[in-house]
């Protein structure tokens, strides 16, 4: 049974490990990773075809706690213990919840002290006691009555909720703590630089745990922005971003089939590469042999997607460059963002020509894959993959052709 501090307002966890408010969805699940052993039979609850109007739960059934993660930025926005004979629960290192001691209203008086008259809900029949970033609820299902102010003596906590501010239905999910960086650099908006053509590079608006030579309690949030452009070299885009999380080498380009002429294409004797920047949700390819930037990948980590996890949600906006008639192309005020949907970009961008690649993603040691196949439709220079229920999984930006000698092919 798990033994578990509680802090208003701000995390639920012990001397190993701590779920804070605000923490990103892809940290939490690396503690419920490491801790495998002792936390069991996790959940992962989410809307398939809604995946934006419902919280993204991980419900932990063996300790009867749920992390309730904003379905928009992905962060942790609210703790719910929904069964406290499962765990054990202290304030202030002194226990209020186990085997041995009950939380009664008069406990949990002992425990926090004073607050403000607590709320009936009458329909769920539950008395809900509430101090700041804390609440409580009693079952009440054994009073004919319901109390005007006063909870009755001996009512126990049926659900406890960790949140910000003073109301849990208008809570939201706080920034990042300053604890959560561990040296990492995020991204909190990634905006596409483009002319009428296409894509030209990215604006980068990044944020990290800034520390001097003091301590770590001294530490503060850093903004900054960077830009990076295609045909940018490594140390360019190093100099910008920092080291990448994992450099990947392509082994094949699965993709070379739908080029023009695929059989004339020279094979490379070297491989193209990507940086992969996890904590940003961009993946950037670079040219073997030139060893510039040939291509940027920006991945929206909805859950039900085959790369779920692996990268942190790119929050991306894309302007639009909208084709009329005998007019001239024109960027207007209109553009599409990690959560537009594949039919709203079609109604601004027209219907793609050729019909979609079908992109089936599996790892070579299992070649299942329980979410299914993905479309990747190509428009301005752009690829947008899309799951089955309309939303983008990941959008592929290309740079314009290279302007070279006959004798060399692109291999884009």
């Amino acid at each position: 049974m798990l033994d578990l501090e509680v802090v208003p307002e701000r995390s639920l966890g012990n001397e190993q490990w701590e779920f804070a408010l605000g923490m990103p969805l892809a940290q939490a699940i690396s503690i419920l990773q490491k801790h495998c052993r002792i936390i069991k039979n996790v959940q992962v609850l989410y809307s398939e075809q809604t995946p934006l109007s419902h919280d993204l739960i991980l419900n932990l059934t063996q300790d009867g706690v749920k992390l309730l993660f904003d379905a928009t930025n992905q962060r942790l926005k609210v703790i719910e213990v929904y069964d406290l004979s499962k765990v054990k629960l202290k304030y202030c290192g002194v226990h209020f919840n186990s085997q041995a001691i009950a939380p009664t209203i008069e406990q949990i008086d002992q425990s926090f002290g004073a607050t403000h008259p607590g709320v009936y809900n009458a329909a769920e029949q539950l008395f809900h006691l509430n101090f700041r970033g804390l609440s409580f609820s009693f079952q009440l299902d054994s009073w004919n009555e319901a109390p005007k102010y006063e909870i009755p003596h001996g009512a126990m906590v049926k659900r406890m909720h960790i949140y910000t501010g003073n109301n849990l239905l208008e809570t939201r999910a706080p920034p990042m703590p300053l604890a959560c960086f561990l040296g990492n650099i995020f991204a909190e908006s990634v905006d596409v630089l483009r002319d009428p053509a296409g894509p030209l590079g990215l604006k980068l608006r990044l944020v990290t745990a800034g520390c001097g030579p003091g301590l770590m309690a001294d530490a503060k949030v850093k903004s900054m922005e960077r830009s990076i452009y295609f045909g940018d070299s490594c140390q360019d885009v190093l100099g910008a971003l920092g080291s990448p999380h994992k450099v990947f080498y392509k082994s094949e380009d699965k993709m070379k089939i739908h080029s023009p002429s695929p059989h004339k294409q020279v094979p490379s004797k070297c491989n193209d590469y990507f940086f992969n920047y996890f904590s940003l949700g961009v993946d950037i390819l670079f040219d073997s042999s030139t060893h510039l930037v040939k291509k940027f990948v920006l991945h929206t980590n909805f859950p039900g997607h085959y790369n779920f996890n692996i990268y942190h949600r790119c929050d991306f906006k894309i302007p639009l460059v909208i084709k009329k008639e005998g007019a001239e192309p024109q960027c207007d005020d209109c553009s599409l963002t990690t959560f537009s949907k594949w039919d709203q970009i079609q109604e601004l961008l027209g219907h793609p020509s050729e019909k979609p690649v079908v992109l089936h993603r599996s790892s070579s040691a299992n070649n299942t894959n329980p979410f299914g196949s993905t479309f990747c439709f190509g428009l301005q220079r752009m690829i947008f993959e899309v799951m089955q229920n309309s939303h983008i999984a990941s959008v592929t930006l290309y740079g314009a052709p290279r302007t070279a000698a006959p004798s060399e092919s692109s291999s884009q």
